[in-house]
């Protein structure tokens, strides 16, 4: 892969339209914890006949859309310290009971940003190296859900892949990543192999394979009519 390779443009999803994408996955019924950045725009984007309750580790459990503007409680926010609204029936409570949910093993998915997944499924996204260490609870959120779901941008600023065969920032947790979504693609993890399954709009396999940094298996039979089962290096 080279430098032009990877920082040429390709079009690809916004960081709206990806949100969009995953949100499509949620299922009726489902527990979800959002972590910041693209993951708090999905409330946005849950099918209205699909009834999921969101979780936020500041203590909301069904979290609703962002409030509209001049609607804006200070004392209701997401995890991202924005406001937000909740739904009927929705629960207000404190960091204890909120991360007993986590660490009992009652979410079904947690949905996190990621500076680097590897070809494995370890997670990376609580720090960069020289910058300041931002922990929050995402240990015990990869710990505690029943999946994990990866959503980022495909490439970093500098163009370098952030799907890598081996995470080179500290981990998050190790074999825990199950879903990646980026703007470019989405990857399924299952028995520590990682499988291409979508390509984006306008998105061909070949710019996903310039941009990717691990091993994974284009399983993309019946989405644009490649074959499935091909061992693509990145």
């Amino acid at each position: 892969m080279t430098e032009t390779a990877a920082t040429a443009a390709v079009g690809g999803r916004s960081r709206e339209a990806i949100a969009q994408r995953l949100a499509a996955d949620l299922r009726d019924g489902y527990v979800v914890n959002l972590g910041v950045g693209i993951p708090l725009l999905v409330p946005r984007f849950i099918p209205p006949d699909v009834e999921v309750i969101l979780h936020a580790e500041n203590g909301v459990l069904g979290l609703g859309p962002p409030a509209a503007d001049g609607q804006e409680d200070p004392d209701l926010t997401d995890a991202g310290k924005q406001p937000a609204t909740v739904i009927t029936g929705a629960a207000i409570v404190d960091s204890a009971l909120s991360f007993a949910v986590v660490r009992g093993g009652h979410l079904d998915v947690t949905v996190l940003g990621a500076l680097q997944v590897s070809g494995r499924g370890d997670l990376a996204n609580w720090y960069v190296p020289g910058r300041n260490p931002a922990v929050g609870g995402a240990m015990d959120l990869v710990a505690g859900a029943r999946e994990v779901w990866a959503v980022m941008e495909h490439v970093d600023r500098a163009g370098q892949p952030k799907i890598v065969e081996r995470c080179t920032f500290p981990l998050t947790g190790r074999h825990v990543v199950t879903r990646v979504y980026t703007d470019l693609a989405v990857f399924h993890v299952a028995d520590g192999q990682l499988r291409l399954t979508e390509c984006a709009p306008g998105v061909s396999p070949a710019a996903v394979r310039d941009r990717t940094a691990a091993p994974y298996i284009e399983d993309l039979a019946g989405r644009d009519g490649s074959g499935a089962g091909a061992l693509r290096r990145g």
